[in-house]
């Protein structure tokens, strides 16, 4: 499980390809909460969307697992939505959980942060969880040991709410669903130079799935009622159940 830089940054994501290697670099964590905003479609409602998703199971005091938490920004999204929430957050980049602890400011008491992958996650069980921008940078078979790993940490029936980029993956619907992406995040600002870079990343690094596999993977973790909740250009969310 990771968080990103450019060209990882620019994938919108929080982790590198090499672990939390590009979030290590003072630049691309103190350039975080810049980006996403501006290269992932709805930002800010994916968060409200997520935290309503979470809200329908989890009681007021709910505790509640996220991956990849490094920067803070769904954690402080989460944190305001419902002041009762407890969180453990999980993100291997020492760096990017030092921005997130800065980011949430008076809301930390209610997190506590882990240094590392899904393996550092407390046992649970937790009422809800969440990976949000981050599960594409794991090869399929990692990827499915994760989603095992965090059903394995949810109380009967808790919500998992999960988004990343997952788009067709045939020659011709790839590149074309990652020129909308570049042109949505050109048109919000980005450099055009970075974004080149972006693609080309996303094109030959990424091991994205398409949104048939990723449906597929949820359930094959052990996840029940998986339903597609976001769409946006290249990113695609889910909210599933554990059993």
């Amino acid at each position: 499980m990771a968080r990103k830089a450019a060209p990882a940054e620019a994938l919108a994501g929080r982790g590198g390809l090499e672990q939390a290697s590009p979030f290590s670099d003072p630049e691309a964590v103190a350039r975080y909460a810049q980006n996403p905003v501006r290269m992932v479609p709805g930002f800010e409602h994916l968060h409200r969307m997520t935290a309503l998703l979470l809200a329908e199971r989890v009681a007021e005091d709910g505790r509640i697992l996220v991956l990849g938490a490094g920067g803070g920004l769904e954690l402080q999204a989460f944190a305001s939505f419902r002041p009762g929430w407890r969180f453990d957050g999980v993100d291997p980049s020492a760096a990017m959980l030092e921005l997130a602890r800065r980011i949430l400011g008076p809301l930390a008491p209610r997190v506590r942060l882990h240094e590392g992958t899904i393996d550092m996650a407390p046992e649970g069980p937790f009422d809800g969880a969440t990976c949000l921008l981050t599960l594409h940078f794991l090869p399929r078979e990692e990827r499915l040991r994760t989603l095992i790993e965090v059903k394995r940490r949810l109380a009967p029936g808790a919500p998992f709410v999960v988004a990343h980029h997952s788009f067709p993956q045939d020659p011709k619907g790839k590149a074309l669903w990652l020129e909308r992406f570049a042109a949505f995040a050109l048109e919000s600002g980005m450099p055009a130079a970075q974004m080149s870079g972006a693609i080309a990343a996303i094109g030959e690094r990424l091991p994205a799935l398409s949104p048939e596999e990723d449906h597929a993977l949820l359930r094959d973790a052990g996840f029940e009622g998986v339903d597609l909740f976001y769409a946006g250009f290249t990113f695609r969310g889910w909210v599933a159940y554990g059993p």
